[in-house]
């Protein structure tokens, strides 16, 4: 006899990304993981490092007359939050770019600014300088920095082209273009090989660099390995499926 009961839709694996597998890997000699919210842990030194919050960039578009949705900063902790509770790291460490601008600080809500200053006295707090907030963070607690050690690691806010030698940095808020089955998604990711390491941006609103881009080629010339972040797990990427815009 014939059932005309109604089958559920089988459920598929995203149709762009490979199956996940474990995010740590080795750099420099130091075995780093990456986590799916753009956060990385160096269990060998209890440290998290984040990377370009950008504070205050929906805020920062109002004196120009572009009205967007004022949240970001909060999302942005909320998520931090999460990943310091997560972890429990003795250190934290934020690759620059903390603010969006000068200005963020004074913008910045009474209670936003409440909830960074108590997530900063609860660790070891190191603000890497960038280029969007010069020595600012350093206001809000913590200790400000160029640039900072841990073992055979340098983490600073911008790459060096000629010093890559376990170089972990942010800047260019690394995102990749997949091509999948008749479609493409685009995602934040961590870009890498065996010297130096690029993080994806943390904050809520930051935009991204696509990984095609000539920046990331002189940077990664022997080529890149990719960790795309989605539906909250990461993937290795493989070169083929990478799009330029």
């Amino acid at each position: 006899m014939l059932s005309h009961a109604r089958r559920r839709p089988a459920r598929t694996a995203p149709p762009v990304l490979a199956a996940p597998f474990g995010p740590r890997f080795t750099l420099a000699g130091v075995t780093l993981e990456a986590e799916p919210d753009g956060a990385l842990w160096i269990e060998a030194a209890g440290a998290l490092v984040i990377s370009d919050l950008h504070f205050e960039k929906g805020s920062s578009y109002a004196p120009r007359g572009q009205l967007i949705p004022p949240y970001d900063t909060r999302d942005t902790l909320r998520r931090l939050d999460a990943a310091i509770a997560r972890r429990a790291p003795r250190l934290v460490i934020s690759l620059g770019d903390g603010f969006h601008d000068l200005g963020g600080p004074a913008r910045m809500h009474e209670q936003d600014r409440a909830a960074l200053q108590a997530l900063v006295s609860r660790v070891d707090w190191v603000w890497i300088e960038g280029n969007h907030d010069p020595e600012i963070c350093k206001k809000l607690g913590g200790r400000a920095r160029a640039a900072f050690e841990i073992g055979a690691l340098v983490l600073r806010h911008e790459p060096y082209t000629d010093d890559a030698e376990g170089e972990v940095a942010g800047h260019f808020h690394p995102c990749a273009r997949i091509a999948g089955r008749g479609r493409c998604v685009r995602a934040r990711c961590f870009a890498f090989d065996a010297r130096r390491l690029i993080m994806p941006a943390f904050g809520a609103y930051t935009g991204g660099l696509n990984v095609r881009d000539a920046a990331f080629a002189s940077l990664f010339p022997g080529g890149l390995n990719v960790l795309a972040a989605a539906r909250g797990r990461l993937y290795p990427v493989a070169p083929s499926r990478l799009l330029c815009d």
